[in-house]
């Protein structure tokens, strides 16, 4: 952005669309803004902008904005606390009064958006919370939109073919904030559909939502299911320990996996001087557990192959349906992250099975260099991605 473009903005003062501030730390408002930005109800199509370093009546407060700030704005996409992923930029304009920083947010595909639970959304120059009828508005714009296989409409499917004590016990309690739930008056349906795990126009439940609970999850999408196989030696030809399959809903998946996984992992003392020793693993937890949450977050679920996950004696190898999605390529992997699921991206944040967005990788090989393993290995194909991580001797 240039100067001269910052100007005309800050020329129109605060609207829907322009947010003057200040604060420098303020992660909050901050995100707050960017959540109402990215929802869009008055529906321009067009950017919202949070300018930091101008004050109210439209003048520049004379702020430096450090690297640091640009980096802690930058981190608000990837945090997880703001659901779906926002897309957005950041970026510093200088001028004779001082510095000021931008960050551009785009008009979600997939509204609609919150922050820790809420519905941010602007109303002329006033930031608020979306009423029942507001949040409709956005569910029904969000049809057009519902671009990526987990957003789409299972047809056929109806409201019975899901788990409703899954969805209000287990998810919604994690995903929704408190407040929300006690003032909430809406069906269960009108409820699934705000977190995008319900149509209400075609009258059945997303891809997602047959998959985070539905009873019977392989009759919609054949692939949904882990395929796990341990054998006694290092090939495939070798005596089989362990054969399972672990399928019906995700959250039911995702449990068993975390102990099955744990039933595998062993560790052992390793020399660190002469008098002193270290518990090392086999295969670093937390490596396993990041790269396999990447493959169940990142898989090809309009594939009818199952993720697979081949534990040998001297490595784990986990081959998941579909290539790499998007702007990632095998150039820029693992810096460059696009998501094929972002509904199911955001259940698996909601339900901590995943931290921070867009770092599985580098802490996998991080946990691996720290456990004086080799770093993970990865093989990219139009059909799958393949990680495989070796024993550490």
């Amino acid at each position: 952005m240039t100067e001269q473009e910052l100007r005309e903005l800050i020329a129109r003062h605060e609207a829907d669309h322009v947010e003057f501030t200040t604060a420098t730390r303020d992660t909050d408002k901050f995100s707050e803004a960017v959540c109402a930005f990215a929802n869009d109800l008055p529906n321009h199509g067009s950017p919202g902008y949070l300018i930091i370093g101008v004050v109210d009546s439209g003048h520049v407060a004379g702020l430096t904005v450090s690297d640091e700030i640009l980096r802690d704005l930058g981190g608000l996409r990837d945090n997880g606390n703001i659901q779906p992923l926002p897309e957005l930029k950041v970026e510093k304009v200088v001028t004779s009064e001082g510095e000021v920083a931008v960050v551009t947010v785009q008009p979600a595909m997939l509204p609609p958006v919150r922050y820790k639970g809420r519905i941010c959304i602007r109303i002329g120059p006033r930031r608020g919370y979306a009423t029942e009828q507001e949040e409709r508005t956005l569910i029904e714009r969000r049809v057009s939109h519902a671009r990526t296989f987990d957003a789409q409409p299972c047809l056929g499917s109806n409201v019975e073919e899901l788990s409703e004590p899954l969805f209000l016990i287990d998810y919604r309690q994690q995903a929704v904030a408190p407040e929300v739930i006690a003032e909430n008056n809406r069906t269960v349906k009108e409820q699934l559909a705000s977190l995008r795990f319900f149509d209400l126009g075609r009258d059945c439940a997303t891809n997602a939502g047959i998959l985070l609970f539905g009873l019977y999850a392989r009759k919609w999408l054949p692939g949904a299911y882990i395929q796990f196989l341990r054998v006694q030696g290092d090939s495939l030809v070798a005596p089989v320990t362990n054969d399972r399959e672990l399928d019906g809903d995700l959250l039911t998946i995702l449990r068993e996996l975390d102990a099955l996984v744990d039933a595998q992992l062993e560790q052992f003392p390793v020399d660190e001087s002469t008098l002193r020793e270290r518990s090392v693993e086999s295969y670093p937890r937390i490596a396993v557990r990041e790269l396999l949450m990447n493959a169940v977050m990142h898989r090809d679920y309009a594939s009818t192959a199952p993720l697979r996950i081949t534990w040998l004696e001297d490595r784990l190898e986990i081959q998941s349906p579909g290539g790499l999605y998007g702007e990632a390529s095998e150039a820029n992997f693992p810096r460059q992250t696009s998501y094929r699921n972002p509904v199911i991206a955001e259940a698996m944040k909601a339900l901590g099975y995943v931290n921070r967005y867009g770092r599985g990788v580098l802490r996998a090989q991080d946990a691996l260099s720290k456990n004086g393993s080799p770093p993970a290995e990865f093989k990219f194909d139009s059909g799958f991605v393949l990680a495989t991580i070796r024993r550490r001797v």
